[in-house]
């Protein structure tokens, strides 16, 4: 009775859950006097999801391979949880043997251990020295034992749990700094796969985001094999984190190397047993999945931990979810932007440059020396060209009116012109006037970007040229004019794909002219292409 009190109260005095199973395997062994003691914990689908063994060295257990799940006689006392001894558990009708250099074991008894009502797993002890057999005194020690280990790992658990949930808190307390912070979205998210890795004790965590219908791709990751899993594509259909995001609903298993609705990843998935996915929510709106997993044979995630990583992957959402309306606000304050200085130049700059340009216009008739006048009409020349420069620039300001809109005609001539640049060796101007944008048809301007790539490509090849100039406006037509100072496009190179644009301005009504602006070899082309204007 000494003993029995002794273990009883040994076993009370930890507080570290690893540590109590220990205690109360080895303290059954001991009262019982037997060889080998198991303490076994029942999960979720009547298995077991940990083994702990005493009595067997840590070599012979590797030698022996993977721990019991479940089965034989073990399984016997999770689908009957009641008191069994057996004076020789191979003759059971649940045995099935035991593995190759698993000791041998006779005689057997076996205790659930029930915390708060509910089974969390069941003692087992064999071998009982000096070939005694286990007998009801046994039974009851070991009985006894069961109630206090309950206690104590109830005791254990709310221990452990208290210092989880303080885990939790300061983790959610740096990701909401983090946010507040301004900090970008993938420093957010990097930051809380690092933090539910390290308070759900998982091995690895990464968060996976749309990558379109069919695939979602891994935004961040932390944790074993984070390299490998950078930028990887899981599909959607067949995987656990696709299924979280189309379900919405968390996703559990207990090994992803043998559940069907997993989806096999070749790179970082071995090793890998329990795994869970959780979907990123915020409100009605689901954007991908919390996905964290542990090494195979760890015992698998429970709904408390479920529960726990469910907490952050709605941090995740919500950073997300901030994160869009950060970048809609920065689009809007760029547009406002856009918007002041497109009016500012409308309403100051052209009005000066306007009212100047008048003024010298009426300077000029009073001038009586024909060189001053000259350069005076030229000045006048110029600020209107300056004006048609402005007007250009405020059409384009305007041009993108909000986030998401399409992109504009005038960007996609510039996106041309800037990739021309590579294969010229130069980057040619471009100057735009009128409304590009709004006044040329869609129709139209697809032909206008087709005529314009072939003329830069035939510069490239065939002008060895060092300077382009290209203009682009819109009036009562829609005038293309390059201008280049190289060699020149005479006899076989102006057939080389030009006669392509003549086809095109024909199609539309317009007409195209090619033409050397001087002698041959000095001073380049000019090629001007014209349709009529249509209703846009």
């Amino acid at each position: 009775m000494y003993s029995l009190l002794e273990a009883v109260l040994g076993v009370g005095r930890e507080l570290e859950l690893s540590e109590v199973l220990r205690h109360i395997v080895q303290a059954a062994a001991t009262l019982t006097n037997a060889e080998y003691g198991a303490l076994g914990t029942v999960g979720q689908g009547a298995y077991l999801s940990d083994f702990l063994p005493v009595g067997m060295t840590d070599e012979l257990i590797a030698r022996i391979g993977p721990l019991p799940e479940g089965h034989g006689i073990l399984g016997e006392l999770i689908r009957h949880p009641e008191s069994l001894r057996l004076a020789d558990l191979t003759q059971h009708p649940a045995s099935h043997g035991f593995p190759e250099h698993h000791p041998a074991m006779r005689t057997f008894l076996g205790v659930p251990i029930r915390v708060r009502g509910e089974v969390f797993g069941n003692l087992y002890l064999t071998e009982k020295r000096d070939g005694a057999l286990f007998d009801a005194d046994d039974e009851a020690v070991v009985s006894t034992l069961a109630v206090a280990a309950g206690v104590a790992i109830d005791n254990a658990r709310l221990y452990h749990e208290s210092l989880r949930r303080e885990q939790r808190l300061e983790a959610l307390g740096e990701i909401t700094r983090s946010l507040l912070s301004g900090a970008g979205i993938d420093e957010v998210l990097g930051l809380i796969a690092r933090r539910s890795l390290e308070v759900a004790q998982a091995d690895s965590a990464a968060v996976l985001l749309p990558r379109d219908a069919d695939g979602l791709t891994v935004e961040v990751a932390s944790g074993a094999g984070a390299a490998l899993m950078a930028d990887a594509v899981i599909p959607s259909q067949g995987s656990l984190v696709g299924l979280a995001a189309r379900t919405g609903e968390p996703v559990v298993t207990r090994d992803i190397r043998t559940d069907p609705r997993a989806y096999a990843l070749p790179d970082f998935g071995q090793g890998s047993g329990p795994v869970v996915a959780v979907p990123l929510t915020v409100g009605e709106n689901t954007s991908g999945a919390l996905r964290l997993s542990r090494s195979a044979g760890r015992p698998p995630f429970d709904a408390s931990e479920v529960r726990l990583v469910s907490g952050f992957a709605g941090q995740a959402a919500l950073a997300l979810e901030l994160g869009r309306h950060r970048k809609e606000a920065e689009q809007v304050a760029l547009l406002h932007d856009r918007d002041r200085i497109a009016r500012d130049l409308h309403d100051l700059a052209i009005q000066r440059l306007f009212a100047t340009g008048m003024t010298l216009q009426s300077a000029g008739r009073l001038i009586d020396r024909p060189e001053a006048a000259d350069r005076v009409g030229r000045a006048v020349d110029d600020l209107d060209e300056t004006i048609k420069i402005i007007r250009s620039t405020i059409f384009e300001l305007r041009s993108e009116r909000a986030p998401g809109a399409g992109r504009g005609l005038r960007r996609l001539v510039a996106d041309v012109v800037t990739a021309a640049a590579e294969p010229l060796g130069f980057s040619p101007s471009l100057k735009t006037e009128g409304r590009i944008d709004t006044d040329i048809p869609a129709a139209a301007g697809e032909h206008v970007l087709a005529v314009l790539a072939e003329v830069l490509s035939n510069v490239a090849r065939h002008a060895d040229a060092r300077h382009a100039d290209i203009t682009l406006s819109v009036a009562d037509e829609v005038v293309l004019e390059v201008v280049d100072d190289g060699a020149g496009i005479g006899g076989s190179a102006a057939g080389s794909g030009l006669g392509n644009i003549q086809q095109r301005a024909e199609l539309l009504g317009g007409q195209a002219d090619v033409q050397d602006r001087g002698p041959t070899g000095t001073h380049g082309t000019r090629v001007t292409w014209r349709i009529p204007l249509q209703p846009a």
